[in-house]
């Protein structure tokens, strides 16, 4: 002999069984709303680097719950059968796709240690070395600047004449101060001047550069410091794993070879 259970007696049996409640956060309309939503929310809000709280868990429920019921009625007035709706899922769809695929490739090639020591050690190279603590005034003409330096020659402060007619708002209204800097972080031609000069000592003629003239001062010289490894061994991972994956998008692109119109 068969047997076989009502639906209202499934139904009683499933509601009585404590795992098949726990498999559910709530019932909507009838509709069993599953705890895996929770998680996949909670996944979500841990991977933003934010602590899932218990207030928070509380909140996601909720948050899953009005999804549902909103769902519903979405269900329930034919908004899926909407062109707006059906596009907007084939942008969704192509998003989550696209995001999936760099995900995928991000772990199939991780940036490893030893990239990641060379790269600091490609940094260290190019940053070490000396110092600058520079001051510069910049102007549109050599005749200012041979007025700037005669001036300055003449008593007037190098500071108060950056703040008035320097061409540079970032460091003029500091006094022409651009705080310590390595040489190979300026132009060639003020590169070239202010590893010239001592401490304390000003250009004696004006420095043209694609931007302007310069009167340059030099205050302070010292050695590179320079951040070590473990500081920034993090930093380093990070941009190597977005110039991997941008390389591998422009690999992709040039393979492609899209024929746009």
């Amino acid at each position: 002999m068969k047997f076989s259970l009502s639906a209202l007696t499934a139904a009683v049996l499933l509601a009585a069984a404590p795992w098949a409640a726990a498999q559910n956060v709530a019932i909507v309309n009838g509709k069993a709303v599953p705890t895996a939503r929770v998680e996949l929310l909670i996944k979500q809000f841990e991977a933003s680097g934010r602590p899932v709280t218990d207030e928070v868990r509380a909140q996601l429920k909720e948050e899953v719950v009005l999804r549902e019921v909103f769902m519903q009625e979405a269900q329930k007035r034919g908004v899926a059968a909407l062109p707006e709706y059906k596009d907007q899922m084939e942008l969704a769809r192509q998003t989550l796709l696209i995001r999936a695929l760099f995900a995928d490739y991000e772990k199939k090639n991780p940036v490893t240690d030893a990239e990641i020591q060379a790269e600091y050690d490609k940094f260290t190279a190019n940053n070490g070395g000396k110092e600058y603590r520079a001051r510069h005034i910049l102007v549109e003409k050599e005749e200012e600047a041979k007025a700037v330096i005669a001036s300055i020659k003449g008593g007037a402060k190098f500071e108060d004449i950056a703040k008035k007619q320097s061409k540079d708002p970032g460091s003029g209204a500091n006094g022409g101060d651009l705080d310590w800097a390595n040489a190979s972080s300026y132009v060639a031609e003020f590169s070239e001047a202010m590893v010239k000069l001592e401490k304390g000592q000003m250009t004696q003629a004006p420095v043209k550069s694609q931007f302007g003239w310069h009167v340059i001062r030099v205050d302070d010289v010292r050695q590179a410091q320079l951040p070590k490894f473990e500081e920034i061994k993090d930093q380093i991972a990070q941009q190597m794993k977005q110039q991997k994956v941008a390389s591998f998008q422009k690999s992709l692109y040039e393979k492609a070879k899209p024929n746009i119109k």
